[in-house]
């Protein structure tokens, strides 16, 4: 995983597993939960910890925390306790697995994480995904996907992306000026092309190819995509391009879309806090202060209740006000 420089939950110190994982027992035993324990201690510890606790827990007591949690608590609070419990390789995976899993996929959820994982962390995804599930996740995913999105969604699982390197000019005027030609010059659009470009070249490349592309078209190449394209591959090839130019930007757009107006989008706003806590939370806080002139916090604050929200806004750490 990415080094958790940027997060807003760290290593807690000083720790003591056997001791977290006795106040946990505590405040779940007997009539009654103290959630207000169960937060504090989940929320404040790292996600190596909290494995460190649950396996205190069971040779403690002979209990899986999980399932404690799960048998008392409920709702959201629930929800988030029980993700922020799943170890952090495990859970894009099981997220990509309930993605399509059932009647109807959750295309929304496939295009978050496979275009904003770095290739590396995409390759750990495809072999936890493999032992956990006993299953191939590229195929998993082909049988619920089709046409260009699928596609597209294949290339980004190869993680063959090109590392950053040196950029070549000749090269990067080259893919712009294709790029513009499968688009805004042609009758119908290449979106071959578009695959091609966008799911394989270095990040650092790319970003000099809208520069470029720009330059040529007089059009930023999210305009294009959203003239040329349409549905699930336009909400993709938009993402992979928001997430190459900055990661941080693209997961504060997502979480402000999922408070903005009536109703909260829950799934999404807790699967980002809990997947980007530890790695660039703080970043995300800022882009959202920026670009929305909005805080994260008070977001939080105005959209969610109850220790649901104690959690979040612990997990937030702290206003941009």
């Amino acid at each position: 995983m990415a080094k958790n420089t940027r997060g807003t939950v760290r290593a807690f110190s000083p720790f003591d597993a056997r001791a977290d994982a006795e106040a946990l027992r505590k405040a779940m035993k007997g009539l009654g939960t103290d959630e207000e324990t169960v937060l504090k201690i989940i929320t404040t510890r790292n996600n190596t910890q909290r494995q460190e606790i649950a396996s205190a827990f069971k040779t403690l007591f002979g209990r899986d925390l999980v399932d404690d949690l799960k048998s008392e608590l409920t709702g959201k609070f629930e929800t988030l306790m029980v993700s922020l419990m799943r170890p952090t390789y495990i859970f894009d995976a099981h997220a990509l697995k309930h993605a399509i899993k059932g009647a109807g996929t959750n295309e929304k959820v496939l295009t978050e994480i496979l275009s904003s994982r770095s290739p590396a962390e995409v390759r750990n995804i495809k072999q936890v995904y493999l032992q956990e599930y006993e299953a191939n996740l590229e195929d998993k995913i082909t049988g619920e996907t089709s046409g260009y999105f699928q596609r597209l969604l294949v290339v980004l699982l190869q993680a063959n992306r090109d590392p950053d390197g040196s950029i070549n000019e000749s090269l990067v005027e080259q893919d712009a000026q294709v790029l513009f030609r499968a688009g805004e010059l042609k009758w119908g659009t290449d979106e071959e092309k578009f695959i091609t470009i966008l799911g394989t070249r270095s990040v650092s490349h790319l970003r000099r190819v809208f520069d470029k592309y720009m330059t040529i078209s007089g059009f930023q190449i999210e305009e294009t995509i959203d003239r040329e394209t349409s549905g699930d591959l336009e909400k993709l090839l938009l993402a992979v391009v928001k997430c190459i130019r900055s990661v941080p930007a693209y997961f504060a757009e997502t979480l402000y879309y999922s408070m903005k107006g009536a109703g909260t989008d829950d799934d999404t706003l807790i699967r980002v806090m809990v997947s980007r806590s530890e790695i660039d939370l703080l970043d995300i806080r800022q882009e959202l202060r920026k670009n929305f002139a909005k805080s994260l916090h008070q977001m939080i604050q105005k959209d969610t209740s109850g220790d649901y929200r104690k959690a979040l806004l612990l997990l937030c750490g702290g206003d941009d006000e």
